[in-house]
């Protein structure tokens, strides 16, 4: 969205379906489990990344492996568990800004730069970028995409931000090589000022081969889209978080699996309180609960731990927040700034944000 790339420029998502099996333990480290992550005195722990890019963008591949996107047109990816980073940046970007990356593994991966025209970009690696290919540049000065998501390792969506009244949507069906533009027939008519977040690379987000969830703020009202193949059709729901403003809305949203839905936002400004910034679906996102204690303040990023029905981590600015329940009651773990959150299959939960911080949850 463009008023969030313009107000909230910093200083210089589970694996996509298809992934491979859970990786093996690194030799010598215990086995992570969800109960061990939600221990009293488990939390984040900081990694060097050597870097000052505000990351956005973020991809677990396991305990070992992530990848992050940012700003200045950084991308890094660790395999070490965050020892080490390595700068693999596509060469010629330092002037975009990535906020969405896709890992299909540890040498393959598809990021997505945001803004206006030409500005909108997505790149393919698949030598753990020792090399990057541009493969869709935006023609459109009216469309602005946001985030992507995979369905498998073939079949992907990125999301643009309405063009003529409608919300634009992006179709790969070779792993991010090439996109087309989809038809807008099927999507519904976008409400006055209503745009996605590109806050944490989970406006988009899908699960299962065919089903794909949209976050939206900025109008009257915060809606979340679904289709359920692969985004040629879309049903629109109301949320309980609150809207309004350029600067409201749902800005990430997370997947248990195909029914359940998490969707987490509130007002990005910090002078300004996030009430009901939570809700809970149990139906594919056709009808929402707000939760009964929800964060204290917005949060951009959030995902479920894997293996578990009922934990889930939220995250902002201003601190982390946990849920037992599934989403209906949050508490504060962290006060620690991070824009976004990805946990892997084997329990590889990642959070990333301003002032090139990157922070594994561990024991």
């Amino acid at each position: 969205m463009a008023v969030l790339a313009a107000m909230t420029a910093g200083p210089a998502t589970a694996a996509p379906a298809g992934s491979p099996a859970v990786p093996p333990t690194a030799e010598g480290a215990e086995p992570a489990t969800a109960a061990s992550l939600t221990a009293p005195h488990a939390g984040w722990r900081l990694k060097d990344s050597g870097s000052t890019a505000r990351f956005r963008g973020l991809a677990a591949v396991s305990r070992t492996t992530a990848w992050v996107a940012g700003t200045a047109g950084t991308v890094l990816r660790s395999h070490d568990g965050g020892k080490h980073w390595s700068d693999v940046s596509p060469p010629g970007a330092g002037a975009l800004e990535f906020r969405d990356i896709e890992a299909f593994d540890a040498r393959r991966a598809v990021v997505l730069a945001i803004g206006e025209g030409e500005a909108s970009r997505v790149f393919r690696t698949d030598d753990a970028g020792a090399t990057w290919t541009e493969s869709f540049r935006n023609t459109d000065p009216h469309a602005f995409y946001d985030c992507l998501t995979f369905f498998d390792r073939r079949h992907g969506i990125a999301l643009s931000d309405p063009v003529d009244g409608r919300y634009r949507i992006l179709s790969t069906a070779d792993g991010g090589r090439s996109w087309r533009v989809l038809p807008s027939k099927g999507m519904p008519p976008a409400q006055p000022g209503e745009a996605a977040f590109a806050a944490s690379g989970q406006c988009l987000v899908s699960a299962g081969s065919r089903d794909a969830w949209i976050a939206t703020g900025g109008a009257a009202t915060a809606r979340v889209l679904h289709t359920a193949d692969r985004g040629r059709t879309w049903s629109a729901t109301d949320t309980p978080i609150p809207a309004g403003d350029p600067a409201r809305g749902v800005f990430a949203l997370a997947l248990r699996d195909r029914t359940h839905v998490l969707a987490v936002g509130g007002d990005f400004r910090p002078d300004q309180p996030s009430p009901r910034a939570a809700a809970v679906s149990g139906d594919a996102g056709r009808t929402w609960t707000p939760a009964a204690e929800p964060p204290r303040a917005y949060r951009s990023g959030a995902a479920w731990l894997p293996h578990s029905r009922h934990l889930a981590v939220a995250v902002g600015p201003s601190g982390s927040d946990l849920t037992l329940d599934g989403g209906h009651t949050w508490r504060t773990f962290g006060q620690g700034s991070y824009d976004t959150v990805d946990c892997a299959p084997d329990l590889g939960c990642w959070a990333a944000g301003e002032r090139g911080r990157i922070a594994r949850l561990e024991p």
